[in-house]
């Protein structure tokens, strides 16, 4: 827990004693996320203008019960907390197929459907060529299996150029 707490206070240190920065023209990398959100997702950014951006994300989640694939499209909008530390907020949505090993007779295999998402994170941008950031996502779905808000949570690390 010392340690923890240590690295906790260095980091802090540091984001609050670096130098300002834009954001990259471009990002990519790979978004941590929980099964709500489908799992791990290949992600880009491109920037648009000084506090704009874009992203997009292609999920996927595999095992002996679940195959899923997601394409996520954000619009973000991008603010300086101080030196390399921005948080950042946005909107859009995406398109996702679901199948599953389904053994009950008169329930659906799977299915594709459609949501909304909202964004919202912190990010650091190292002072070499990577970014992490941590976002919360919640998502409104719109067909027969996701029907519902789920959230998603995850850690991503971008390589900037």
């Amino acid at each position: 827990m010392k340690k923890f707490i240590l690295l906790f206070i260095a980091v802090v240190t540091l984001a609050f004693t670096a130098e300002a920065q834009g954001i990259s023209e471009n990002a990519i990398g790979i978004r941590f996320g929980d099964n709500d959100g489908i799992g791990a997702e290949v992600n880009y950014q491109r920037e648009l203008s000084e506090n704009n951006r874009l992203e997009f994300g292609l999920g996927w989640r595999s095992d002996n019960k679940v195959d899923a694939i997601k394409f996520t499209g954000l619009y973000q909008w991008v603010f300086n907390l101080d030196g390399n530390f921005n948080w950042y907020v946005g909107a859009g949505g995406g398109l996702a197929n679901i199948s599953f090993d389904n053994d009950f007779p008169g329930n659906p295999d799977g299915e594709t459907f459609f949501f909304l998402a909202g964004d919202i994170g912190v990010e650091y941008d190292f002072d070499m060529p990577l970014l992490i950031s941590l976002d919360f996502r919640p998502e409104l779905g719109f067909g027969d299996y996701s029907d519902d808000i789920d959230f998603d949570i995850a850690i991503a690390l971008r390589y900037q150029f």
